[in-house]
């Protein structure tokens, strides 16, 4: 009876050490994100973590960014064989739901690991893969869409060198699930000029233009179906025009938080003349830290 127990009790201590060491296996670890400069996103899409492990990416869950830049979750808890072996973090923005377990197209951020630490930023190759320092653009003030009429020509803007015509945004080439687009900001409001991937040809949208067609270039006249609370044609004076880089696809009626080019109209503002935009990219900056522990 005694030697029986003693087999038991061997017994008992060897599954306990056998599950502990298939326990081991299982063991987890958080990734902490600390990110700045990211908005909300509404109910349609959420943010999602990503870390490439031996070259495929594993998803570190979602969370959602409030109002004032909180996020709703900051710290994950996966795998730690996974997070020992990852490499590089990426940062998505996905649909909400989301039926395919792969990352979209559209990366926002993203930083290679340093030991535990990874340094987040926009001009990561597996993010946007520019910092936009360089990008520069001008715009003027002309309604070409109101059929030869030149009474209103403050109520439109076309990014566009009217002596050649030519294209007068430059701007680094967008990846995949990105686009760029135009904005003017009327009486507080912005409104789209129109989403595009390259200055030298016509942008997405014309629904505020008139009846005549537009020059192949991104632009926009506001002659119609004036949003909400506005009334076209207009005067553009006193406000703003906006190059954006938008998600696509995107479900805000205001520009993304990144803004590369931004230029005052002013008061008395001259049609027909070219005005200069202002680099804005570092007023509108995404950065951020994962880190391992």
């Amino acid at each position: 009876m005694k030697n029986w127990n003693i087999n038991f009790i061997l017994i008992a201590l060897l599954s306990v050490i056998a599950i502990g060491c298939t326990d081991d296996k299982n063991d987890t670890r958080d990734l902490n994100l600390n990110l700045t400069g990211l908005e909300n996103l509404g109910s349609e899409f959420v943010y999602e973590g990503w870390i490439i492990v031996n070259g495929s990416p594993v998803t570190t869950g979602t969370f959602s960014v409030k109002d004032n830049g909180d996020l709703s979750k900051s710290t994950f808890t996966i795998n730690a064989e996974d997070l020992d072996n990852a490499t590089t973090f990426v940062l998505t923005i996905e649909p909400s739901p989301d039926s395919d377990p792969a990352p979209s197209s559209v990366h926002v951020l993203a930083g290679d690991f340093s030991g535990d630490n990874a340094s987040l930023n926009i001009q990561h190759e597996s993010a946007l893969g520019n910092d936009f320092k360089s990008a520069k653009g001008s715009y003027i003030l002309a309604t070409p869409t109101d059929g030869g009429m030149m009474d209103n020509e403050e109520s439109g803007v076309w990014f566009l060198d009217p002596t050649g015509p030519s294209a007068t945004l430059e701007l680094p080439t967008l990846p995949a699930g990105w686009a760029y687009e135009g904005w003017a900001v009327i009486n507080g409001t912005p409104v789209s000029t129109g989403t595009f991937t390259s200055a030298n040809g016509a942008d997405g949208s014309a629904i505020y233009s008139g009846n005549a067609g537009g020059p192949p270039f991104p632009g926009e006249d506001f002659l119609k179906n004036a949003p909400a609370g506005l009334s076209f044609p207009t005067s553009l004076a006193g406000g703003v025009i906006v190059i954006s880089i938008e998600p696509v696809p995107d479900n805000s009626v205001a520009p993304f938080k990144l803004k590369p080019l931004v230029g005052e109209v002013g008061n008395n503002p001259a049609v027909h003349a070219l005005k200069s935009m202002n680099n804005n990219i570092a007023a509108t900056a995404i950065a951020g830290t994962a880190s391992k522990s």
